[in-house]
């Protein structure tokens, strides 16, 4: 029987109406195997709304699991992050309400890595567009996503972790 990998990462929930964070918690708890019972605290950029942290180890890819389920709830804000393990790539997935869902590749230290095709596309994407190669390039490593949700993290720190593991 082959061996899976093992992965780790953390799920940032920057922003998510109360009503919401039960579902989110049964949701993760899910593709977990565990109960998830998270901290939320006030996510004071987006009043009304909270935010919590997860830090994660389970099946490397579980994290695209995981952002699937996520952006089922239309109104949340998020980010996912997998670290690289044996024979997978890293991944950081970041979604908001108004710009859906991105993917990106994740190196060692946290950084975009964009592959060759998709510099190729952002190169045809910027002539055909009449777009500049940075704006297309700011696009494919997630530009737009990090400024939307710049304010999000930082009203976050000091927010409490909590490590659940995979089962089975």
């Amino acid at each position: 029987m082959a061996q899976s990998s093992q992965a780790r990462g953390v799920v940032f929930l920057h922003s998510s109406p109360r009503a919401l964070c039960a579902h989110i918690e049964w949701a993760l708890g899910g593709l977990l195997g565990v109960p998830v019972n998270l901290d939320w605290v006030d996510q004071p950029v987006a009043p009304g709304a909270l935010r919590s942290e997860l830090s994660w180890q389970g099946q490397a890819g579980l994290s695209a699991q995981m952002a699937s389920a996520l952006r089922s709830f239309p109104h949340i804000r998020f980010e996912i992050t997998e670290e690289p393990s044996t024979g997978f790539d890293g991944q950081r997935f970041v979604s908001t309400p108004s710009l859906g869902l991105l993917r990106t590749n994740m190196g060692v230290f946290g950084e975009s890595l964009i592959p060759e095709e998709k510099i190729r596309t952002a190169v045809s994407s910027a002539t055909t567009q009449g777009k500049s190669l940075i704006e297309v390039i700011d696009e494919a490593i997630g530009g737009p996503w990090d400024r939307e949700l710049e304010p999000f993290r930082f009203a976050g720190d000091g927010t409490p972790v909590r490590w659940l593991h995979q089962v089975g």
